[in-house]
C-alpha cells in the first residue's frame, strides 16, 4: 500500500511540474475591475506566473473546505468529549464501588471477583 502512495505522490508531482511549467507566462491580478478601482482610490495590482495562481487558488480552496469542515464538526467534537467525560465519571464510580463491595474480604478473593 505504501508504494501505491508513494507512486500516486510521483505522478501527481509530475503533473504539477508538467502544468506549472507549460504555464508560465505572466498575469496581472487586480483587486477591483479598473472603473470601481478608480471610485474607491483602490488600485492594487500583482503581476504573478500563471500556474502560481493556478496552484495558489487550489491551495487556498482546500484551506478554506478544510476550516469550514473543522468549524462544522465542532458539535461532534464536543460530544465526543461530553460522552469521553461521562465514561471516565462512571469508570471511577465502578471502580469505588467495587472497591466497597470488597473491604473487608480476603484480597485473593477481591481480585478475582475484580477479573470476572
Amino acid at each position: 500500500m505504501r508504494y501505491i502512495r508513494y507512486a500516486f505522490l510521483g505522478a501527481l508531482g509530475i503533473v504539477l511540474i508538467s502544468v506549472s511549467l507549460a504555464n508560465r507566462a505572466v498575469v496581472d491580478l487586480k483587486l477591483m475591475p479598473d472603473a470601481v478601482a478608480e471610485l474607491f482610490g483602490l488600485n492594487f495590482g500583482i503581476s504573478l506566473p500563471l500556474f502560481v495562481v493556478v496552484l495558489g487558488g487550489i491551495a487556498a480552496g482546500l484551506v478554506i473546505g478544510f476550516f469550514w469542515e473543522w468549524l462544522r464538526e465542532h458539535k461532534h467534537r464536543r460530544e465526543a468529549g461530553n460522552q469521553a467525560r461521562e465514561v471516565r465519571k462512571l469508570n471511577r464510580e465502578v471502580s469505588k464501588l467495587k472497591k466497597q463491595k470488597n473491604e473487608g474480604k480476603d484480597e485473593v478473593l477481591a481480585l478475582l471477583e475484580d477479573a470476572s
